[in-house]
């Protein structure tokens, strides 16, 4: 536990994840409330309940709760508040937490047919029977309200809300605006760079967005928020963000070019090339490594350096 200053803490909570501790922050104002809830374990809600106590608060003080997005590690305890009246987070977090069954069932068909199309082999597609399972972790809820781009805080006027899609099509980050300090959830993270999450189409949508060029976009538009310091969801809190984003795009740059170079050889699908890019992880994580491999793809389409076909299902990637 860290106290930041006179109205921010951070809370520091273990989870059962390869990516290790999650942060989450108590931010007083008008209202108490707690950014992010951290994973649903027992390990989790005792830290939880431990560093509160040592602020002075108890569970029963939170009264609302303001999520980053939607994935496990962010919203595990949610439940956890009786008196918090208030759950705040992007609109395409509320499927997650309500566990809708035609929402998941459109998930799973979409990445039965992504699967197909990336040329994965059938030997791999039982991890779409675990596509659920990460969810034992995600508390249950509903949110009360929605926020999004250009929203304050409710309960907390100086803290404007900044869309940062990418790592999540749920993504959003927290600006204090008199002194830059940027709660940035998984976007902005000091000693990894966070894997922009191939999803399927939310309500509404025809085609899935591309994660990789949204991650870029809102990286580049971090630059001009004058942040100051980043709070973020893993790792030390940290303050050069002017540095840290312009070697993001460009070792993200670089990445991409080696795929075009194995592109220029000769055409290949999207999983013949994940495995040449990540020959000692793609065979235990072929979800991660996929959403990699297809993010790089989509920026060099996007670059104009590269066309996709179609053949027999699958699709295939050129040089132009």
């Amino acid at each position: 536990m860290k106290v930041l200053d006179k109205t921010v803490s951070q809370i520091t909570i273990p989870t059962p994840f390869a990516v290790g501790d999650t942060h989450v922050y108590l931010i007083k104002g008008d209202m108490l409330s707690l950014v992010d809830a951290g994973v649903k374990t027992k390990e989790a809600w005792e830290a939880l309940q431990i560093q509160l106590k040592e602020l002075g608060y108890y569970p029963n003080d939170i009264e609302q709760i303001i999520l980053t997005h939607h994935h496990p590690d962010h919203t595990g305890l949610i439940e956890q508040f009786p008196r918090a009246q208030s759950l705040f987070a992007h609109e395409n977090v509320d499927l997650w937490l309500t566990r809708d069954e035609s929402f998941f069932l459109h998930y799973e068909n979409f990445f039965k047919e992504y699967f197909i199309s990336c040329g994965i082999p059938e030997r791999f597609h039982s991890v779409l029977d675990k596509l659920r399972a990460p969810l034992r972790f995600s508390g249950e809820g509903k949110l009360t309200a929605t926020i999004d781009e250009g929203d304050v805080l409710p309960g907390h006027g100086d803290w404007q809300v900044i869309e940062t899609k990418g790592h999540a099509q749920s993504h959003v980050s927290f600006l204090r605006q008199n002194d830059g300090a940027f709660i940035g959830g998984d976007h902005l993270l000091q000693h990894i760079s966070p894997n922009p999450l191939i999803e399927a189409p939310h309500v509404g949508a025809t085609e899935r967005a591309k994660p990789m060029l949204q991650y870029r976009r809102n990286l580049k538009k971090c630059l001009h928020l004058g942040i100051a310091s980043v709070l973020p969801g893993h790792g030390e809190v940290f303050s050069n963000v002017e540095e840290l984003i312009p070697y993001r795009l460009k070792k993200q740059e670089q990445r991409a070019n080696k795929v075009y170079l194995l592109i220029k050889e000769k055409s290949q699908s999207a999983y013949q090339l994940c495995k040449q890019i990540f020959p000692k992880q793609y065979e235990k994580q072929i979800d991660l490594t996929m959403s990699e491999t297809i993010g790089q793809l989509d920026y060099l389409e996007d670059e104009g350096l590269i066309v996709k076909t179609v053949e027999n299902g699958i699709f295939m990637y050129d040089a132009k």
